[in-house]
């Protein structure tokens, strides 16, 4: 656990979404969308940090690149039907 006294904004716990005052005890994840916090208590009940960012999946279609997200229903369903070689 690491003692912060100051930071930037306000400091709010991941998982419980309670405020992070001076002096409090929480650990700081750094994570390429931000960082985020968690208060000792949610630390020693979890230490994993989940549901912090949605991951985008960009394949190849109709010869460019674009997110799988953006496509048609029939485009995902071909997605979904095709397999992995390991050569």
């Amino acid at each position: 656990m690491k003692e912060e006294k100051t930071i930037e904004g306000e400091v709010v716990c991941h998982d419980c979404k309670s405020k992070l005052g001076e002096g409090a005890k929480y650990v700081t994840y750094n994570t390429p969308s931000g960082n985020f916090y968690k208060c000792e208590a949610c630390y020693k009940q979890d230490s994993k940090l989940k549901d912090f960012q949605k991951t985008e999946v960009y394949s190849r279609i109709v010869g460019y690149i674009r997110p799988v997200q953006q496509w048609n229903v029939g485009k995902v369903e071909e997605y979904a039907d095709r397999k992995e070689f390991v050569v």
